[in-house]
């Protein structure tokens, strides 16, 4: 009896045991997400498939720099006397900007036009020297047709007219190279009021940079001022291989910078350097933008905004819909109706933000975009019952294409 007894608690001990495995078994089953096998459903979020504008835009970032920029240097040494201007101040074409000491040119100068003075007064006596040398030698010359000079007296006349010819033409040429001296001298001496001019354009520029103050003693070209001109600014931009086809001269940029985050600027590509750098693998792009309030200062981070291509009215779903299974990319279509979910492989397009662009299929209805992760093609799926207060309006939710970020990036 007592053995009955021991058999049967051992059978009521076993088969509890095998009631609470078979529990924990559906259990695990369960968190694992056996959603198909043991008949899960899985809660997801789903967004519509919509048809709107899809843009292709890429975002590089760069700097701006002035259209052009020139240091202004003296082309004589010398101590600078004055400087007539200062950073931040608009000059014109041809403004005068600094005197340097001018004493010493001007001495050259003045030196150089008592020289030439002495070479006209030597000239003049080289001259009447000539006329006269001219006259004995014609008077020889018809002496001695009448036989009344000698060989001798005309060979004479003759070396003297040619001497006094001779020093008749140095005497020119010293009149030449004095005035030359004299000349040089004066620039020299020009040299020291020092101005700024350029070729391209009259209009107003600015001083960028000051380099040194009153008094400094400057050697030839040394730096005294930096002028740019910002009536139009340049964005160095520089972008990869992989978008360098589709940058063309002529096309339209939307420049936004920091300082102005608020603000957008619209400027032209002007120019694409034809080569990749080896090191970079980047090539620099320019874009010319007008700058007419001077906002733009060069020197600023930029970051340049130049769309590829554009879609309209094409098929888009969320970015966060796109899922692989089996190695092909793809969606999840909720069937709302069955509560089922179906994997859709898709071709994508243009991936701009946070949406993406659908090729292939055609495709209507909803997507799951959170969740995917624990589905599979045909799972079952529960989505979240939303109850929109009394009072509230019913809003369209907007699409915001950006660009693919710093150096861009294609699907």
């Amino acid at each position: 009896m007592k053995k009955l007894l021991v058999i049967a608690a051992i059978l009521a001990v076993l088969a509890v045991l095998a009631l609470v495995g078979w529990r924990v078994y559906r259990k695990i089953a369960e968190a694992e997400g056996l959603n198909r096998r043991g008949g899960v459903v899985v809660a997801v979020v789903a967004e519509p498939v919509r048809r709107q504008t899809i843009r292709d835009v890429a975002e590089f970032t760069g700097t701006v720099l002035s259209r052009s920029q020139f240091v202004v240097a003296p082309k004589v040494p010398g101590r600078l006397e004055k400087l007539l201007v200062n950073i931040g101040q608009a000059v014109s074409n041809g403004d005068l900007i600094a005197v340097l000491d001018s004493e010493e040119y001007a001495q050259q100068a003045a030196q150089a036009g008592a020289e030439l003075d002495v070479s006209q007064a030597n000239l003049t006596d080289c001259r009447s020297s000539l006329d006269v040398a001219g006259r004995e030698f014609q008077r020889a010359k018809e002496l001695r047709e009448q036989k009344v000079a000698a060989e001798a007296d005309l060979d004479e006349a003759e070396a003297r007219y040619r001497a006094a010819e001779a020093k008749y033409q140095v005497a020119e040429a010293q009149i030449k190279q004095k005035q030359a001296a004299l000349n040089a001298a004066k620039v020299r001496l020009s040299y020291t009021r020092i101005h700024a001019t350029w070729q391209d354009g009259d209009g107003a520029r600015l001083i960028a940079e000051r380099f040194v103050d009153e008094g400094a003693m400057l050697r030839a070209n040394d730096p005294i001022v930096s002028v740019v001109d910002v009536s139009s600014v340049i964005a160095a931009v520089h972008v990869i291989e992989r978008d360098f086809p589709a940058v063309r001269v002529g096309q339209t940029a939307t420049v936004v910078t920091d300082a102005y985050e608020d603000r957008r600027f619209t400027g032209l590509i002007v120019r694409k350097a034809p080569v990749l750098k080896e090191e970079s693998r980047q090539a620099r792009v320019e874009i010319e933008i007008p700058n007419v309030d001077g906002l733009l200062a060069p020197g600023m981070f930029v970051r340049a905004l130049i769309e590829f291509d554009a879609h309209e009215d094409t098929t888009v779903v969320p970015l966060a819909a796109l899922v692989r299974r089996g190695g092909r990319q793809g969606v999840f279509l909720a069937d709302t109706k069955a509560m089922l979910a179906r994997f859709v492989p898709i071709k994508v397009g243009i991936v701009s933000g946070e949406a993406a662009e659908v090729l292939e299929p055609k495709l209507a209805g909803m997507v799951v975009t959170l969740g995917h992760h624990l589905l599979e093609d045909g799972g079952s799926i529960r989505l979240p019952e939303v109850k929109p207060a009394a009072d509230e309006q019913p809003t369209t939710r907007a699409s915001k294409a950006t660009g693919r970020g710093p150096g861009g990036s294609h699907p």
